[in-house]
């Protein structure tokens, strides 16, 4: 049975979010190829992972005999993250840029799942090769040859973990200049707005439909 893991991070409900919107439209297109599909869905935002402590990564390099019960546990948590991330077929993520970069609740989340000599560090990690779709949105434009394109730090860094770390094969879906609507210094910028915002739904269809049909294959 095919298996969707389905991360959101956005601080706002899906009717006040781009990225809450986006995934949906995607999971929807997921969904109606595989109505009887699995699909494993954390709210990062309404019930955040713990950040990765002290107790819990040094369980990571602990021998599990010798750990101590306060480290099984913690491990424990930290391993439930991981098999989710495992035994997906396909990983949505919904990341919006907050001051330049990820949410913490999704850096938290990431900090989990990232574990040497089993999900990075190895040459055959068991994610390698699984898709990751990113809505990576964002209120103004960071794209090539625009003022602000180096301020961006959420595509190169997701990049950075899931695909050179982690080898999975990442896409972004990029609905961008979110903010035009509320910020009166945006105006003019409304209609490339709603075009993105309709290109971003259009990929998000398409790619959730993909993703669907790749994991029947």
């Amino acid at each position: 049975m095919a298996t969707l893991l389905h991360l959101d991070s956005s601080l706002w409900p899906e009717s006040a979010s781009a990225s809450r919107s986006v995934t949906a439209a995607f999971r929807k297109a997921w969904e109606d190829q595989h109505p009887d599909g699995t699909v494993i869905y954390r709210d990062l935002n309404a019930d955040p992972v713990p950040h990765l402590d002290t107790l819990t990564a040094s369980a990571g390099f602990t021998d599990p005999a010798d750990r101590s019960p306060e480290q099984a546990a913690a491990f424990a948590a930290r391993l439930k993250l991981i098999e989710e991330l495992e035994n997906a077929d396909a990983v949505l993520i919904g990341a919006p840029m907050y001051n330049f970069t990820i949410p913490s609740t999704l850096k938290a989340w990431l900090d989990q799942v990232v574990l040497m000599g089993r999900t990075a560090g190895v040459e055959e990690s068991p994610v390698k090769g699984t898709p990751a779709y990113i809505v990576a949105s964002r209120g103004g434009s960071y794209a090539p040859g625009t003022p602000r394109e180096g301020y961006e730090y959420v595509q190169n860094f997701l990049k950075a973990i899931l695909a050179d770390m982690l080898g999975m094969e990442v896409d972004f879906i990029v609905p961008e200049l979110t903010m035009a609507h509320s910020n009166p210094a945006m105006a003019e910028l409304i209609p490339l707005a709603e075009a993105s915002k309709a290109k971003a739904h259009e990929d998000a269809v398409t790619k959730g439909k993909a993703a669907a049909l790749s994991a029947a294959a």
